[in-house]
């Protein structure tokens, strides 16, 4: 028989957990006398400020661990299971789905089609409604957990059976209605297929949607990933310029008339529109805090303001008292005139040269960062290479679906300089893999450059160039 509990994999340092003694490889058993089946459970039980906790020693020992805490506050506890149980894949055959565009032979999880309503909390997935139950309905209402992301593709039930290739799938958008009756928070996606749900369809689903507001807080327009590997598939074309500006004109409308009632601009257009229609990204506030961000729903904006704003502050320094700041060994006596000034000081000479590797979307952007860093600092170059994903097909131009081979293959041969810098978006979530199973360290070794993995922030973009210990 299969034994119940839930091992504990870590433990955080300066936790409740640490302080009640309990230890990687102990397993959880119950919270106030409560079997805990996932991770909805454990986060509803631990939540109260006196809970009792059953645990067991890997020697068979119980024990019944009183704790008194602040409300809210976690017991610092991390499982082998991040879910606490099985994972649930999806049911849908989606024509849009991008699983279905990979080709074969890569390694199995790549393939593992999750829609799983609890990793919408967890993880910021989002999730079709068709593979949630009743029970997990009861569940979220009852421990009003929030926020749900929502894949809703359109509001016209007929169309969205089709898009989803489930019979059920136009059923499924009554619990919305549900969740919205709760109190629930909810964030929306629309996939956008050209000739299926654009034009006239968009617009009856942004205006379906409004009604679910404030609990839906925003809904965020991307769309369709088209990769080389479609046949047999769903036939879907590309959009174009003049399509983009249409959607972002449909968009654009809805934002004015939805802030000037209700001082959000809910409905928001990913980067891609922006790019694709050559349009300037819009300004910060029309974000409305970032709401979708993991949607590439001003992805690009945030990453400018960043950078603006550190750059600022190294044009600050340069025109402070000392009008210097020096980075590696100094040659003293020497000042810098106007620039900042980094390793050996001397007119101009560079000292530094670091490479930077991207995808298509973002390239334009992160050149010109890196022009406009050259100019403010002496002693470092940069090299910027966009990277055509050969491995996917062109038409995949975001950073993330990056392989290892194609960055080795286009930048074989090229300056590298001291460091390669590759946003942390190409990597899988807590590996050092790329999606093609290369690792960092093969990466290395193929191109005899030192690879470092840089956070998607504009601040993260001029440390890592300025900062990074190069001798390591």
């Amino acid at each position: 028989m299969e034994k119940k509990g839930h091992i504990v994999r870590r433990v955080l340092e300066g936790s409740i957990a640490q302080e009640m003694e309990i230890e990687a490889g102990d397993r959880l058993l119950a919270v106030n006398g409560e079997e805990i089946r996932d991770i909805f459970d454990y986060q509803y039980l631990v939540q109260d400020d006196y809970i009792e906790v059953l645990v067991e020693k890997p020697d068979g020992e119980e024990w019944l661990l009183e704790i008194d805490k602040d409300y809210d506050e976690d017991l610092g506890i991390e499982f082998e299971n991040g879910l606490m149980d099985e994972y649930r894949s999806c049911c849908n055959k989606c024509i849009f789905c991008f699983i279905d565009q990979m080709p074969a032979g890569m390694r199995e999880t790549l393939y593992f089609k999750d829609d799983d309503s609890r990793l919408s909390f967890l993880q910021g997935n989002y999730v079709t409604l068709t593979n949630m139950s009743d029970y997990d309905m009861e569940r979220i209402i009852k421990y009003h957990l929030s926020p749900i992301n929502i894949s809703f593709q359109t509001t016209n039930p007929q169309l969205r059976c089709k898009m989803l290739n489930n019979r059920f799938a136009g059923e499924a958008l009554k619990k919305v209605d549900r969740l919205y009756e709760a109190g629930i928070v909810m964030n929306g996606q629309i996939v956008l297929c050209k000739g299926v749900n654009d034009g006239a369809e968009l617009e009856r689903s942004i205006l379906d949607l409004t009604k679910y507001l404030p609990c839906l807080e925003s809904v965020s327009v991307v769309p369709v990933g088209l990769s080389k590997y479609r046949d047999g598939l769903y036939p879907l074309e590309p959009f174009t310029k003049e399509d983009a500006a249409a959607v972002l004109g449909i968009i654009h409308g809805w934002q004015e008339k939805l802030y000037a009632e209700h001082g959000i601009h809910f409905i928001h257009a990913s980067d891609e529109w922006y790019i694709l229609a050559e349009q300037e990204l819009p300004e910060e506030e029309r974000y409305d805090g970032y709401l979708q961000l993991e949607n590439g729903v001003g992805m690009l904006r945030l990453l400018l303001n960043e950078f603006e704003e550190a750059l600022g502050e190294i044009k600050e320094r340069k025109n402070g008292k000392s009008g210097k700041k020096s980075f590696g060994k100094e040659s003293p006596g020497k000042e810098s005139v106007g620039k900042e000034s980094f390793g050996k000081e001397s007119t101009g000479m560079r000292e530094r040269t670091i490479s930077v590797a991207t995808g298509l979307l973002a390239y334009p952007y992160i050149r010109d960062m890196a022009e406009r860093l050259e100019e403010v600092c002496t002693g470092v170059c940069i090299h910027v290479y966009p990277v055509t994903n050969e491995f996917f097909g062109e038409r995949i131009t975001v950073s993330g679906l990056l392989t290892g081979q194609d960055i080795v293959k286009q930048l074989t041969g090229k300056e590298l300089g001291e460091r390669l810098l590759l946003p942390q978006n190409v990597l899988r979530s807590g590996e050092t893999v790329f999606l093609d199973d290369m690792t960092v360290e093969e990466m290395e070794k193929s191109l005899q450059v030192k690879v470092d993995i840089v956070k998607s922030s504009g601040r993260d973009f001029i440390d890592t160039i300025l900062y990074g210990n190069i001798d390591s």
